[in-house]
């Protein structure tokens, strides 16, 4: 099958096209023919060798950790799924991953998708949805009536973290670029405040959570609008100063997304009932140049919501 690899570590030139063979189907495992693919800013800190110490695979290594498309096999003890079932996953982290034609997937890590969801709006959902809904309710145990400061909420987590905090009943509270706030607005946002020309650490107070995707100062300065003793802060990017928080004696955590289809199907009712969206910034074609230009986009760190790759069918 084709895929999209890196051979060795580096920038965006490094990734190639070529033909890759998939392992044997294992007794629980399923094959997917893939529609859509999406990206992530861990794909791009993956290729250019951040993570070797965490994931010291041989090459060649097909980056992409998010899949929508039809299952073609099923494996011997599969019985939840059939051959057409249309699925979407974050599979589990193996050097072979989603920027192919075909991918594995464990049948627990699957979740259907819903007859008004298309391919594209699918395969933006896994790592982004559940990274956000662990990051609330998992770690930062969100509640009704609680507030919610989530940074970036452009971004691809940011747009469903949004909504997921919403929906449980949260008073949120964004930052973004003045240009998104309507979209934010749409999406549920409260209050979404324009960092390039408000500090927000001057306007906020007693804020529960903070659901922290940048780190540096802004990191930082989130402490300081959190309520002492009982406030939380949840970051993907790892704490800088534990100092800080002991401070002001609250909870504050890095956490690594844990692969879960279960989670992943409550995000699909929630899409089914149209109560979550994905926004999607741009859609790639699946080939080398694509995927060159969809990192190239994802490391500005300016794309709106989610990168999605589509496959041709």
């Amino acid at each position: 099958m084709k895929a999209v690899v890196i051979n060795q570590y580096g920038g965006k030139e490094e990734l190639t096209e070529q033909d890759v063979t998939l392992p044997e189907l294992k007794e629980n495992q399923v094959l997917v023919k893939e529609y859509a693919t999406s990206i992530n800013p861990i794909d791009w800190k993956l290729r250019e060798g951040y993570l070797k110490q965490m994931f010291d695979w041989p090459f060649p290594i097909i980056l992409g950790w998010d899949v929508a498309g039809i299952i073609l096999e099923v494996g011997s003890k599969v019985t939840d799924w059939k051959v057409g079932d249309k699925v979407f996953a974050r599979p589990e982290t193996t050097r072979f991953g989603t920027y192919a034609q075909e991918t594995i997937v464990d049948e627990n890590l699957l979740a259907r998708i819903p007859e008004n969801v298309t391919f594209e709006q699918a395969a933006a959902v896994p790592l982004a949805g559940l990274t956000a809904l662990q990051a609330l309710f998992d770690h930062g145990k969100l509640q009704k009536g609680e507030k919610v400061l989530i940074h970036a909420g452009a971004g691809g987590v940011g747009t469903y973290a949004i909504q997921l905090a919403k929906q449980a009943g949260a008073y949120v509270i964004t930052t973004a670029s003045e240009k998104n706030h309507a979209l934010l607005e749409k999406l549920g946002a409260d209050e979404v405040i324009d960092y390039h020309t408000t500090n927000f650490a001057e306007v906020l107070t007693d804020i529960d959570l903070v659901f922290d995707t940048m780190g540096g100062e802004v990191q930082k300065s989130s402490f300081s609008v959190l309520k002492p003793n009982t406030g939380c802060l949840i970051s993907i990017v790892g704490i800088a100063d534990e100092s800080l928080a002991k401070e002001k004696n609250i909870k504050a955590e890095s956490i690594w997304l844990q692969t879960n289809g279960k989670q992943l199907q409550e995000i699909a009712d929630l899409m089914a009932s149209g109560k979550v969206v994905s926004v999607i910034g741009e859609v790639f074609p699946f080939s080398r140049q694509g995927i060159y230009d969809a990192h190239a986009l994802s490391e500005t760190h300016h794309a709106v919501g989610k990168i999605v790759i589509a496959m041709a069918e």
